[in-house]
């Protein structure tokens, strides 16, 4: 009974301030705020690449060059590895038993112009079994050949979304783009695929002859004179495992590449999963960094409440004296004002946490085409930002309410 009459204090008071009581709980909505929209923006962050990586599927390995000299994953960095692989080594790869497919694969970002429309793509140089190892159907027209790339044609699969921008409703089959001033023809277009792929759309990406890639685009050799891939995507057959296929590429590309025993590979073999714990491990990193910085607001906010009660400790003490020569204890009077702080910092936390989910939803709702960041708020978010409020306040309280409640009855009426 008595927690009744002491909440209907609380609010009364609350009440009686009110342009004070908002600016004092407005530390706690920004801290609030600001803390779950960042910690929901990093948690839709790691699920855009967590669904990135079940797009590729389970039976997939990414062998590229590798530094043994660099540190942790800076190792497969293109700013550190050596060019080191060859076409030689996917020709080699495909013979292994455990794989069903293997393809090379150099890249680079490329503006495609057609006419006055112009389009940013990322644009891949591979051969036709690019399309089986990564599961692309066609929308129209045909994917490049073996023919294609013996001849180094001229010749260019565009994703839907390139098609798109470049020629609206029309076809685009056996129209002319130019690729760094010089002239492919469209022989043509990926059906759309949709999935965002670290902030980059499988609809805008292009697909062109690796021999036309390393010819008459971007040149990329090895220290011994060789053209060079940056990576080989494999395909697993069925019936080996990733650890199995692993096993076998190393060996063979060891051999290849004259690694001697007591010498680290120039290469690392990548399967989706691992790439998914190391990025898992950075947005956590990323999302509790985030965390923390919203938590600097967070902590303005309780210093306010700590300040404000003070000042209502002060201006109520003859209030407080009353109350105890009525027969308040100094608990009841503890209670009254830990109430008080609590309720400050749970409603500026509930203000706090409907202002974040609005701004959560609207910048979900945000599409721009090649990146749209599914953020939510998750249940486990709110049980935390409640839980942290009610502890903000109560702490926040502590101390001026155990200073009201040590007030001599006799001093604090004579106050004032």
């Amino acid at each position: 009974m008595k927690l009744i009459v002491f909440l209907g204090i609380a609010i009364k008071s609350i009440l009686a301030n009110k342009l004070r009581s908002v600016l004092t709980m407005l530390g706690m909505i920004i801290g609030v705020s600001a803390v779950i929209i960042l910690m929901s923006v990093g948690g839709g962050l790691q699920n855009m690449i967590s669904a990135t990586f079940e797009e590729l599927g389970s039976n997939l390995l990414f062998v590229q060059p590798s530094n043994p000299e660099a540190p942790g994953f800076a190792k497969i960095s293109p700013v550190f590895a050596t060019a080191s692989l060859t076409m030689g080594d996917t020709e080699a790869i495909k013979r292994l038993r455990p794989v069903s497919a293997a393809v090379p694969e150099n890249a680079n970002f490329v503006k495609i112009i057609a006419g006055n429309e112009d389009s940013l793509a990322m644009l891949h140089g591979s051969l036709s079994e690019f399309q089986q190892v990564y599961g692309f159907a066609m929308e129209s027209g045909q994917f490049i050949s073996e023919v294609n790339i013996g001849r180094r044609d001229m010749v260019v699969v565009l994703g839907s979304k390139v098609a798109e921008d470049l020629f609206g409703n029309d076809d685009a089959i056996g129209k002319q783009v130019k690729i760094r001033d010089k002239r492919f023809t469209v022989i043509g277009v990926m059906a759309p695929r949709g999935l965002s792929s670290f902030g980059f759309s499988w609809d805008e990406l292009t697909v062109t002859p690796i021999t036309t890639y390393q010819t008459r685009l971007f040149t990329l050799k090895t220290p011994g004179g060789e053209d060079a891939v940056r990576q080989i995507s494999v395909q697993i057959a069925s019936g080996w495992t990733l650890a199995e296929a692993t096993k076998e590429i190393e060996t063979t590309l060891r051999k290849r590449h004259r690694i001697d025993a007591d010498e680290e590979d120039d290469f690392s073999v990548i399967s989706p999963e691992q790439l998914l714990g190391t990025f898992e491990t950075i947005t956590l990193a990323l999302t509790i960094f985030l965390g923390l910085i919203g938590s600097i607001s967070l902590l303005v906010g309780s210093i306010g409440i700590m300040n404000i009660m003070l000042v209502s400790v002060t201006e109520r003490t003859r209030e407080i004296g009353l109350r105890k020569a009525i027969g308040a204890k100094r608990r009841d009077i503890l209670m009254q004002f830990l109430l008080e702080a609590a309720m400050l910092s749970l409603s500026g936390g509930a203000i706090g946490l409907s202002f974040a989910g609005v701004a959560v939803w609207g910048i979900s709702q945000i599409d721009l085409g090649s990146f749209r960041l599914d953020a939510e708020v998750s249940p486990f978010i709110v049980l935390v930002a409640v839980m942290v409020s009610v502890f903000i306040g109560l702490t926040s309280g502590i101390y001026p309410a155990m200073r009201a409640a040590r007030l001599n009855p006799i001093d604090a009426l004579h106050y004032g």
